[in-house]
């Protein structure tokens, strides 16, 4: 199963986000197993990471978005123009997360 992100924890992702450079470049050579690979290393080893999409790449972004995520078993936190965020929670996890609710992370309010 993969990893659900709370409203919270997706916001505070994209907060860490905004310092961060894209450290991958997406052009006209579009998804490659090399690419994936070195994306999954650098998860491992960051948690998050932002790719930039060229404007020389012609696909849709999400879709883009959504594949890169999903071979790389990491969660979409965000697409803010030509941007993709993705997050992975590592082994020894260095980023913490708000935590959840016990009811799923819905707030309740009285």
């Amino acid at each position: 199963m993969a990893l659900q992100l709370t409203t919270k924890q997706r916001a505070y992702l994209r907060s860490l986000a905004v310092k961060e450079e894209a450290i991958f470049q997406i052009g006209k050579e579009k998804i490659t197993p090399e690419l994936i690979t070195a994306i999954r290393e650098a998860l491992d080893k960051r948690e998050l990471i932002k790719l930039s999409v060229l404007k020389n790449n012609d696909d849709d972004i999400r879709q883009t978005a959504e594949t890169i995520a999903e071979r790389t078993h990491s969660v979409l936190v965000q697409i803010m123009g030509r941007k993709i965020t993705l997050y992975k929670m590592a082994k020894k996890p260095k980023i913490k997360l708000p935590r959840k609710n016990k009811d799923g992370g819905k707030t309740v309010s009285s």
